[in-house]
């Protein structure tokens, strides 16, 4: 997977963590175990009852093995610029159980 890494960085990323968390951000870099640096991240929070909270982490660091294998995807920024967090709704990501 290291290897597929290398076209994003630099680029916006979605993250999917194995804990359910999806966080976006700027690939900064990674190393051979997949722990991801990336800078001017937020949180997506999914929620059913309010609209999608976006907290902000600022530069931020993955472990590996809290990266769900094969959920990390390029973010097309002027697409994204265009959706209203605030009136979708969803269920939160449930945990990845191994």
């Amino acid at each position: 997977m290291a290897n597929n890494l290398e076209s994003y960085v630099g680029r916006t990323v979605s993250v999917i963590t194995v804990d359910g968390r999806q966080i976006v951000g700027t690939l900064k870099g990674f190393d051979q175990t997949i722990n991801i640096i990336m800078e001017e991240c937020h949180e997506r929070v999914y929620s059913v009852s309010a609209g999608v909270e976006q907290v902000f982490l600022g530069l931020y660091i993955i472990r590996g093995d809290n990266v769900y294998v094969a959920v990390v995807g390029e973010i097309d920024e002027e697409l994204d610029k265009k959706v209203n967090y605030s009136i979708i709704r969803a269920e939160p990501l449930n945990p990845v159980l191994h």
